[in-house]
């Protein structure tokens, strides 16, 4: 094989349209874009414009706002956790934590930390490392013989 031998599967490449070559192509004159005006023309960016008119989004009032400081957490659940015990991937008697939790596969990437959350009843004692827990999800584990430990949130370090 040569390299002036290579082609494209047939039918893969498709032929661009020839614009405004005449009547008979059918795409003439007009070129497909309808008649004259604005939306005939390059550069058109009339999204939500009303005609002189007050558009829609500036009619209506602002509302709410975005908090810079919101932690986003991973919520792990104690059954993905058991799941993932279950499968091999964790061992029986480690701590679990989000670096325990991402080489498992469990999260993908690890956000502000961890918060456990239901449904789930852990099989043996685990214990956890995390950013925070739902009420049930720590007294399931603290009842099958394991424990929870909350870390102090990321927040309140940057404040100090």
């Amino acid at each position: 094989m040569k390299l002036n031998e290579i082609s494209d599967n047939p039918g893969a490449a498709k032929k661009g349209k020839r614009l405004g070559r005449g009547i008979g192509s059918g795409l003439g004159k007009t070129s497909g874009k309808g008649v004259k005006g604005q939306k005939a023309r390059s550069g058109v960016a009339i999204k939500g414009f009303e005609g002189g008119q007050m558009p829609l989004h500036r009619r209506l009032p602002k509302r709410g706002f975005t908090n810079l400081f919101r932690l986003d957490y991973n919520e792990v659940s104690v059954a993905r956790v058991q799941a993932a015990i279950d499968a091999g991937k964790i061992a029986a008697g480690v701590v679990v934590t989000a670096e325990v939790l991402k080489a498992a596969g469990v999260i993908r990437r690890v956000k502000d930390g961890i918060r456990l959350i239901g449904p789930g009843e852990p099989k043996g004692a685990l214990s956890f490392e995390v950013a925070g827990g739902s009420a049930p999800a720590i007294a399931a584990v603290e009842k099958a013989g394991g424990s929870v430990k909350v870390a102090e949130k990321k927040a309140a370090e940057a404040a100090e």
